[in-house]
């Protein structure tokens, strides 16, 4: 495990109630902290520190020596205790933006926090298992952005997707996690959506929320690889979707992911400020957020059926496949062409609605929590 340095208990942190200032108020909030972490943070000085707050709300902070060993592994808890799982690090990188598909690719989107739906969904579709271990073999699993900000366990989401990725890839599989527009909002101290815990947690360590997953932390340096488009057989994955500006800016699905993550860090504004191709991937009509291949009305500026047929070619897939917008059920859009994968994932489980999406052998299934509810299309 490391030499450790030392074992610095906060002694002010230690009741379970904390008081934190909402963003932007000057009242202050009296806020429950519950299991959260760890965050790894790396310091120039050649040191580790791991922040996690316990099951009982207090924050436990430890430095070790850098670098870590290359079998170093924690616990990682759900805020409620009900999940429990062992997370080893390992080398990070950026995947391919484009290749084959396996025979099976599940794709859901947009978690927001919420551990226990992503574990169900993703262990009545043999995807997990009972220990939250890689069980889907060579396939792959896609999630198409936005653990940040809603929910009580987006730290540990992260660190599942983490786990899964280096399992799966030692199956033979392939977990793939691109970014939304909540993690940029997250790391540039947006925290309009943000539960309360975290901004007391933050307050609390007398730091900006952002800083827990900033470039010098193991989840940052994650997050900083992570692509915004990726190709996998004929379907290009985004998280909000490409319209006809997109087009005209003639970019390459590389470029995009590299100018993407080299402006992570900043403020929006900076982002903006950057150059004129960052102010638009980060714009309204930017891969994160552009919703004109779901919606129709004039203000999202809809990509003509003309100029997705472009995109398609340009990019060599038969379908676009996107979360960001919400909707009832799974949908489509453009005859098929667009599928929308982005529900309310608490409600549709309680309602027994689609969830994700199963691509089998080149068939596309709807599932929820028990399984395939129906072929989307033949």
């Amino acid at each position: 495990m490391g030499k450790l340095l030392g074992f610095l208990m906060l002694p002010f942190l230690f009741l379970s109630i904390g008081t934190a200032r909402a963003q932007g108020e000057d009242k202050s909030l009296k806020t429950v902290l519950s299991a959260d972490g760890p965050y790894i943070c790396y310091s120039p000085d050649n040191r580790v520190k791991t922040l996690q707050v316990t099951a009982g709300g207090t924050i436990d902070s430890v430095w070790y020596d850098h670098p870590l060993p290359s079998d170093y592994s924690f616990p990682v808890v759900s805020h409620d205790g009900k999940y429990a799982f062992q997370v080893t690090l390992h080398p990070i990188k950026r995947q391919p933006w484009k290749g084959g598909a396996a025979d099976k690719v599940f794709v859901m989107s947009d978690p927001h926090g919420n551990l226990d739906c992503v574990v169900s969904l993703l262990q009545a579709n043999h995807v997990i298992d009972s220990n939250l271990s890689w069980c889907f073999g060579k396939n792959q699993l896609m999630v198409l952005g936005d653990v940040c900000d809603r929910g009580n366990d987006v730290t540990q989401i992260f660190w599942l997707l983490y786990k899964l990725e280096a399992e799966a890839e030692a199956a033979g599989g392939q977990v793939s996690f691109i970014l939304g527009n909540h993690e940029p909002m997250v790391l540039s101290d947006d925290l309009r959506y943000t539960k309360d815990k975290y901004k007391a947690l933050a307050d609390s360590l007398h730091i900006r929320y952002s800083s827990l997953y900033g470039s010098d932390t193991e989840l940052g340096r994650w997050l900083a690889t992570r692509n915004v488009i990726q190709i996998l057989g004929d379907n290009l994955y985004v998280h909000a979707g490409l319209g006809k500006a997109f087009y005209d800016a003639d970019l390459s699905v590389p470029d995009v992911n590299d100018e993407m993550s080299r402006v992570l860090f900043l403020k929006n504004k900076k982002r903006k400020e950057f150059s004129d191709l960052h102010a638009f991937l980060y714009g309204n009509e930017g891969p994160i957020w552009y919703r004109g291949l779901v919606r129709d009305k004039e203000k999202y500026k809809p990509c003509p059926a003309d100029t997705l047929q472009l995109l398609m070619k340009k990019y060599g897939v038969e379908h676009i496949i996107v979360g960001h917008t919400i909707f009832d059920d799974i949908s489509t859009f453009y005859g098929g062409k667009v599928i929308g994968v982005n529900v309310d994932n608490q409600e549709n489980r309680e309602a027994e609605r689609g969830r994700a999406i199963l691509i089998e052998n080149g068939r596309y299934y709807v599932v929820g929590d028990k399984g395939k509810i129906r072929l989307l299309f033949e």
